[in-house]
């Protein structure tokens, strides 16, 4: 209902980040009730909710980086901000991240449809990563991908953070508080960062714990879910909705049917 957040990039990316968690927590959800009730279901279904969660678990972590640049632009390029952080850069920025996200998947897909045949799609069984990983290299690349992508971004926050830090000694009075302000966002960024990307490195513990017990397999695979796939999703809300002030002051006017602005204006 307000122009200013569909305008604005950062609350942009804000809505793409809480809409690509609701659908990795929705997945992850049904996939760990299937999961625990040895529900089974057919393949090609499995492989398309895989496909779907795949992408988003990329999709937020890369988001994250990107809204971590524009905070650099913000603070350090603050005269060239509107023009490289207009609606329509959010846009072409949101295509990229969307495509740079499917690289995984489609480098999978292309070795995954050229290992198995026509039978494997019509067999039912639970549905699980292993599944689809038919050689032990399939992992190893799998796991360089994530590895990759985890490097590039720690690169871009790091290079961002101390530019703003740099930027925030220079500063003072107002600018100095909101180059603060920034430099802080910037370091929720990275702590929710790395709990995401953290999760790229999950297959490999797991992997590697399920060869020792199938019991501490299973207790890792419910504490990786808790720690680094719960918690870093519901930091999203926290960083960029309830600790930003025109969000927080709009947020609460709608749940209090605008009272909050009423009182405010007869205070006035």
């Amino acid at each position: 209902m307000k122009d200013f957040f569909y305008t604005t990039m950062r609350y942009i990316f804000f809505a793409m980040t809480l809409m690509s968690d609701c659908v990795i927590l929705i997945l992850s959800d049904v996939l760990l009730l299937l999961f625990h009730f040895h529900f089974t279901i057919q393949m090609s279904f499995c492989l398309i909710v895989y496909v779907t969660v795949s992408l988003y678990t990329f999709i937020t972590p890369l988001t994250l980086t990107v809204m971590t640049l524009e905070r650099f632009v913000a603070i350090c390029m603050p005269l060239r901000h509107g023009e490289l952080c207009s609606t329509r850069s959010a846009l072409h920025c949101i295509l990229i991240i969307h495509a740079i996200s499917a690289l995984p998947d489609v480098i999978f897909l292309s070795i995954f449809f050229a290992s198995v045949n026509h039978s494997f799609y019509t067999q039912s069984g639970e549905c699980s990563v292993e599944k689809f990983i038919l050689h032990t290299w399939q992992g190893h690349l799998r796991s360089a991908i994530s590895q990759f992508y985890f490097l590039i971004m720690v690169i871009i926050i790091m290079f961002s953070y101390f530019k703003i830090m740099k930027v925030a000694r220079a500063a003072s009075g107002q600018n100095r508080k909101s180059t603060r302000k920034g430099l802080r966002t910037v370091v929720l960024h990275g702590f929710q960062l790395f709990l995401c990307l953290f999760l790229l490195w999950c297959p490999i513990i797991e992997a590697a714990v399920r060869q020792i017990n199938v019991v501490l397999y299973v207790n890792v695979r419910y504490f990786n879910y808790i720690v680094f796939i719960l918690s870093p999703r519901c930091l999203s809300p926290l960083i960029y909705g309830l600790r930003d002030e025109r969000f927080f002051v709009d947020l609460r006017s709608f749940v209090l049917c605008g009272l909050y602005k009423k009182q405010l204006s007869n205070e006035s």
